[in-house]
């Protein structure tokens, strides 16, 4: 993907509007992104969330994980936050293109763009973050260990993260929020649309974990 020409690359566009801002998001068909090259719906949930709850990232410090398309990071971004937006290394072009589309050159100093792949770059990472956010990232078993390795890792006992995730049609999903994470974080399901969950997650105490 790094090498591959953008202006060559068969471009999606959907228009979206939350929180009074309108997003002109960008998705790269015809390459090897896979489920990265979509705008999924614990997504849009998420961000109307954030919008249904007037919420204000102004002066606060966070990651996104799994950014794919960036729509969440860069709603973030706009709403305040000094985002980092992660994904595995062949996802960035899509990030950085929208990030260029939709966040103006006065705020875009806000928002970072890094390469993260679970389990094996989060030390590499600060742990200083306010807040983590993940939308549909909780869909592959396999992925599980190494996404709650950098979930420990990054977050501290003062980090909030919102994890929005479709429990009905991921597989796992439902043992991921009920079972596997519970056991080192404090899980509350804040929200629902249909099948998509939003938890508020905070890392236990030393002590208080299973």
């Amino acid at each position: 993907m790094s090498s591959t020409d953008e202006s060559s690359l068969s471009l999606e566009e959907k228009q979206y509007e939350f929180c009074g801002h309108y997003l002109k998001i960008a998705t790269f068909r015809g390459t090897s992104l896979g489920v990265s090259a979509y705008v999924w719906g614990p997504g849009l949930v998420l961000c109307r969330y954030f919008e249904d709850e007037k919420y204000n990232f102004t002066g606060k410090k966070v990651l996104e994980l799994g950014s794919g398309t960036g729509i969440v990071g860069i709603l973030a971004v706009l709403l305040g936050g000094d985002v980092t937006m992660t994904d595995r290394a062949y996802v960035l072009k899509q990030i950085e293109h929208n990030v260029s589309a939709n966040i103006p050159a006065t705020s875009r100093h806000r928002s970072k763009i890094r390469a993260l792949a679970w389990g094996n770059d989060q030390n590499n990472f600060p742990t200083d973050f306010d807040i983590i956010l993940g939308s549909d990232i909780v869909y592959r078993p396999s992925q599980f260990p190494g996404l709650i390795e950098t979930l420990l890792h990054i977050a501290n006992g003062k980090t909030t993260i919102y994890l929005s995730s479709d429990v009905k049609y991921r597989e796992g999903a439902a043992d991921f929020h009920d079972v596997l994470l519970p056991k080192k974080f404090n899980c509350e399901l804040i929200h629902t649309s249909g099948s998509n969950c939003i938890y508020k997650v905070t890392k236990k105490a030393p002590g208080d974990e299973d």
